[in-house]
């Protein structure tokens, strides 16, 4: 995980960083007398999350940034934002995709303070439930913005927490799990807003496969493993099948998902860690279940006592 902080009142300058940040741009001013560009950026391999104040008028036009780009407007507004077969202007309170990954787009940014959430596109297929409508096909966004005011606090919400809780805690984000984890959420949340190319609805072959077999394949395989960052489709490749079979075989036989299931069983290696740990070993709670993968200690307690029905402190002390 990596941190930077640039800041310039040169148009040249900002121009030069935007395109080592992003892709090659070109940049215009629209008011002269003001160029003051600040942007901030936390980041992994696969995704980047950035907060940008400009108190200019800059009309930009980028090639294709091969990431799936997310704007959520702050301050001011984005405006004449054009890609294929799209124009429109966004302000505060808005989230949106920017283009497709193999899309140029072009627009304004009318003084405005406003955040560019970056991932890989792999990732959506890291947690899709198919590979799109053929074999092979990566998962692709359909609409550029949210159906619902819902959908789109509920991404937002998401990348709040990814930029304030994981990437912006170095801590926190020096834990691998936890990075693994808000990054298959983020990639979750973006399928749960976006109208997409993905389908969950299992098919004859998906039924035949999803048997008590896959399912203990796929649980020896989460438990041998919960120490690593996993996604879906590679405890789906351990059990043999397809990420559809095997989110149907999760919820035929448990009535859980996946996901689910790796969180349960991260806690069940975080209680064992807290009954085995010492306080005068310098042991905490908050290190243990960073470790796990849980870096909120609150939700954490919360999810802890609703399984042990105690408080993982008193586990701890004892």
């Amino acid at each position: 995980m990596s941190s930077e902080t640039f800041e310039s009142d040169d148009l040249g300058v900002t121009e030069d960083f935007l395109c080592r940040a992003y892709a090659r741009m070109r940049i215009g001013s629209g008011t002269p007398e003001a160029s003051h560009a600040r942007i901030h950026r936390d980041s992994t391999a696969s995704v980047s999350v950035d907060e940008l104040d400009l108190n200019f008028d800059m009309s930009y036009s980028v090639t294709p940034l091969g990431r799936i780009c997310l704007c959520v407007v702050h301050e001011g507004t984005v405006r004449d934002h054009a890609f294929h077969g799209v124009r429109d202007d966004f302000g505060p309170g808005d989230v949106v995709l920017f283009a497709p990954p193999d899309l140029p787009y072009a627009g304004r940014i009318c003084s405005a303070r406003y955040n560019i959430t970056m991932l890989d596109p792999g990732l959506l297929d890291q947690v899709a439930a198919t590979a799109g409508r053929a074999l092979g096909e990566p998962v692709r966004l359909t609409r550029h913005r949210p159906p619902s005011a819902a959908a789109a606090a509920f991404l937002k919400k998401t990348i709040v927490h990814l930029r304030d809780d994981i990437l912006g805690d170095p801590d926190v984000a020096a834990q691998p799990l936890v990075v693994a984890a808000g990054q298959q959420l983020l990639a979750a949340s973006v399928l749960a807003a976006f109208p997409n190319t993905a389908s969950t609805d299992p098919t004859a072959q998906d039924r035949t496969d999803a048997h008590s077999a896959t399912l203990r394949r796929a649980v020896a395989y989460i438990d041998d493993h919960a120490d690593q960052p996993l996604t879906v489709a590679e405890v789906a490749a351990a059990a043999h099948v397809t990420i559809r079979t095997l989110q149907y075989a999760f919820r035929r036989h448990l009535d859980t998902t996946p996901l689910t299931y790796l969180r349960r069983a991260r806690l069940a290696h975080a209680h064992r860690d807290l009954l085995n740990a010492s306080p005068q070993g310098g042991a905490t709670v908050g290190g243990i279940a960073a470790r796990w993968g849980f870096p909120h200690p609150g939700r954490f307690a919360a999810l802890y006592r609703s399984v042990y029905g105690t408080s993982p402190s008193r586990t701890l002390r004892t």
